[in-house]
């Protein structure tokens, strides 16, 4: 199990992460102070269950639930607020629908009681792998094809038109721009690298740099390449790394 504790003080962080250790070893607790810290935690690791300060550092956790509840890996993840001000619970369950809150300071015993609980029923949920997921395309009017969204390598966009290339080869996609296309699949390791590309940083093997504005970008047995624009450089290397 994967646990994020997001809380700005640091010793009620502590005895948080030392009581949820209690219940096994094995139980990885990633730590953060803020909403930008945790959103990059949550797009690197599969997050199982989040314990949310209400009040962050520099942010709102009520802000970091709501932009956890807009990704879909997260939709339905078990969401627990930490809060002193229980004027915020009746908003945080409206808004993000978290599934409980616990009142500083925290009580030990309600704490493991409650991950107990979190981890009981996980283990009792069939999974979807995500290569399972897939989106519909309609190439022509008539012929719809399934792609699964993990077998993507990357988009691009030539004309009026959009070249899907996954493992299986490419596909044209007609009268549906890069935004649209991105917007249908709606995977966040899917991401634009160019005003004409989108890349799926999962099948990238090799990033080459053109000169300062351009990079190209490799894929393994594959022998059409995307190209990565100096605006996009930044965020695509993060999630290359």
């Amino acid at each position: 199990m994967n646990v994020l504790i997001a809380e700005d003080d640091e010793i009620q962080r502590k005895s948080l992460k030392k009581t949820i250790q209690q219940i096994d070893k094995c139980i990885n607790i990633y730590e953060c102070e803020d909403r930008d810290e945790a959103l990059k935690i949550t797009s690197k690791n599969n997050i199982d269950i989040f314990y949310i300060d209400i009040s962050l550092k520099n942010s709102s956790g009520l802000d970091f639930a709501m932009d956890l509840r807009q990704m879909p890996q997260y939709e339905f993840s078990f969401i627990v607020f930490l809060t002193t001000h229980v004027e915020y619970i009746i908003q945080s369950f409206k808004k993000v629908h978290c599934y409980d809150y616990i009142i500083k300071p925290y009580d030990a015993s309600e704490v493991v009681d409650m991950t107990k609980r979190f981890i009981s029923h996980s283990e009792n949920i069939k999974v979807v792998p995500k290569d399972k997921i897939y989106v519909i395309f309609e190439l022509i009017k008539g012929v719809n094809l399934k792609v699964y969204v993990d077998d993507i390598l990357f988009i691009e966009v030539k004309l009026r038109a959009c070249m899907v290339h996954t493992v299986n080869g490419a596909y044209k996609v007609n009268s549906l721009g890069l935004k649209n296309i991105l917007k249908l699949i709606n995977c966040n390791n899917i991401t634009q690298c160019h005003r004409a590309f989108a890349v799926n940083v999962k099948h990238i093997s090799e990033i080459v740099s053109l000169d300062n504005r351009l990079s190209e970008i490799h894929f393994k047995d594959y022998d059409k390449k995307a190209l990565l624009g100096y605006k996009f450089k930044d965020k695509i290397m993060e999630k290359f790394k």
